[in-house]
């Protein structure tokens, strides 16, 4: 087969059958009128559990909501300080805003794209936070999350992981999720655990953030007509949750298919200017973003290529939190050392989904090398 173009992601290749049962679960559903809860949820949330190895599993809206919840949950309130990494995707920012905190942008390292431990330590001196949101992007998992965790429980900071993008990533062979205090993820279409809409999830092996969280997510209610805390109406949906189950029981298949074009690309592309990312040795990555590093002034160019090829790439991300321009006026501090800008500038992701071709990959990487 001839391949004359490859997206940066497509939505539509799905293990055979997976259309018919989701239409077939969707009826039944409809013919029962159960749209908004039901068994469905409580059946997702325990194979989320099961999963990801955590005790609790909390369905909820969307990502962002799983970020402020978690926030509210541990007792982020008004004016507390957060820390969260200056290299992510806006929603971790927004959501210390959205409950009423400040966020304090903190520097990542420029090789591991993530958090280290020194300047985590530096940051919590300088700024005496209450809490800190610890982000895993990339498929990946920060490489020092063990002595992040470890310190910042000794220094009575609260720690949130946003694990919007590492569904199924282990770190020393323990799931992040499942390991985490608090943790949240995204069910974004275009995650490696997609839903067919927006959709997150919450979690956590603490009883008691289980049951804040679940008051959080359902309009503060302590009973039906009883609320005793100021909420979000943020449940799952009930097609949304059942396409998720679904999805369950084919994401080993396709992260392993994911892992497999990240390896791909390694192997590949040795040896170009365009260097190739993997995971820190200790981290078992999910295989979500192919990630490359390229000297700014050549990305461009590289990307240009790609276009004329008919290939998709995404630059995750383009620019640092503490340089948006919705930053202003709500950035109650920073560390920065130019690294999460210059990532933001170097970065640039090649075509990464479930059940890619080898004759995909084959001729994403044959393009990227002949443009050198």
């Amino acid at each position: 087969m001839s391949i004359s173009q490859v997206p940066f992601i497509t939505l539509n290749r799905f293990e055979p059958g997976f259309k018919e049962n989701f239409l077939s679960g969707v009826a039944s559903l409809f013919e029962k009128t159960q749209f908004v809860g039901g068994p469905i949820v409580g059946e997702l949330e325990a194979e989320l559990a099961k999963v990801s190895g955590a005790k609790y599993a909390i369905g909820c809206a969307n990502g962002t909501d799983a970020i402020q919840i978690a926030l509210r949950a541990v007792g982020v309130d008004k004016n507390d300080k957060v820390l969260v990494p200056d290299m992510t995707f806006w929603a971790t920012f927004e959501a210390v805003v959205n409950v009423g905190a400040n966020p304090i942008t903190v520097d990542v390292n420029r090789q591991t794209c993530h958090w280290d431990i020194s300047t985590f330590k530096a940051a919590v001196a300088e700024f005496k936070p209450k809490a800190a949101i610890m982000v895993h992007l990339y498929g990946w998992a920060c490489p020092d999350t063990l002595e992040i965790r470890k310190f910042a429980k000794e220094a009575n900071v609260l720690l949130i992981e946003d694990g919007a993008q590492c569904f199924g990533t282990k770190i020393n062979g323990e799931s992040i999720l499942g390991s985490a205090l608090i943790a949240t993820t995204s069910f974004y279409p275009a995650k490696v655990l997609g839903a067919s809409g927006d959709a997150g999830a919450i979690f956590t092996n603490d009883e008691l953030l289980n049951q804040t969280s679940r008051i959080l997510i359902n309009h503060g209610r302590t009973d039906h007509y009883s609320h005793g805390m100021i909420g979000w109406n943020s449940r799952i949906g009930a097609y949304e949750s059942l396409f998720l189950k679904l999805s369950l029981e084919h994401i080993a298949s396709r992260l392993e298919s994911r892992r497999a074009a990240v390896k791909f690309y390694a192997e590949a592309l040795q040896g170009l200017p365009f260097k190739p990312l993997l995971a820190a040795n200790q981290v078992w990555e999910n295989g979500y973003c192919a990630v490359g590093m390229i000297d700014p002034a050549l990305r461009p160019g590289l990307i240009d290529s790609l276009k004329k090829a008919s290939i998709g790439h995404g630059t995750i991300y383009p620019g640092a939190m503490s340089l948006q321009s919705g930053a202003k006026g709500h950035l109650a501090g920073s560390i920065d050392f130019g690294n999460a800008h210059y990532v933001s500038q170097a970065v640039l992701n090649l075509p990464s989904f479930a059940y890619i071709t080898n004759e995909e990959l084959d001729y994403v990487s044959q393009c990227v090398r002949k443009h050198f």
